[in-house]
């Protein structure tokens, strides 16, 4: 794996990634993957939009865009809850949810070393067709994976977000406008996908 990454640049959207360390789990109860959404909103949501996600044991998905700097409230970027960046870097973001996270794991189940593999992975994607492809194969990780028949009975993904109409921090939109529609991307999502065309933005 090589350890220099390009940086998430502005106005572009990305599939991120990453895994635990030697494919360990990240995730060892509920209340984690609650934890985690919370600093995703915390350090992520002010520089991205967050389009689609999911989130399993060893590893989790998320199709982002990168807000351009008009488009970021910087009253809102913070590194930690009393700090204020002085860069608007979606990288570093990146960088210190994943962080975080780990410090508070490792504290509370008392394990020692690094929790993630050193580096988030990305990708760019460009085009509707692959929007719609990116989306359906987040959302089908759970199934890929075992845990679960139905792509849209897995709690800890964005599907439940996308159908419902309460108030998120998602970009649904950006979603239902894709699809269409509310039925349109429920019969997307049930139909079987082939992901060939899509295997530079896969990350797995």
């Amino acid at each position: 794996m090589n350890s220099k990454k390009i940086p998430l640049q502005q106005g572009c959207y990305y599939h991120i990634y990453n895994r635990g360390n030697n494919r360990q789990n990240i995730f060892f109860e509920n209340e984690n993957y609650t934890y985690f959404l919370d600093k995703l909103d915390q350090y992520i949501s002010p520089v991205c939009d967050v389009i689609s996600w999911v989130l399993l044991k060893n590893h989790f998905h998320l199709f982002v865009y990168v807000k351009l700097e008009s488009e970021i409230v910087t009253s809102k970027l913070k590194y930690s809850a009393t700090e204020t960046p002085k860069k608007l870097d979606a990288s570093l973001q990146f960088g210190h949810l994943c962080n975080s996270y780990a410090k508070a794991i490792n504290k509370r189940y008392n394990r020692t070393g690094s929790l993630f593999e050193k580096n988030f992975e990305r990708k760019p994607v460009v085009g509707k067709k692959y929007f719609k492809h990116l989306i359906h194969y987040i959302h089908n990780n759970p199934v890929h994976h075992g845990f679960t028949d139905n792509n849209w009975e897995y709690p800890w993904s964005s599907y439940g977000s996308i159908i419902s109409h309460k108030p998120t921090k998602l970009n649904r939109k950006f979603v239902l406008d894709l699809f269409e529609n509310e039925n349109y991307f429920n019969l997307y999502l049930k139909n079987g996908e082939d992901y060939d065309d899509i295997k530079d933005i896969i990350i797995e």
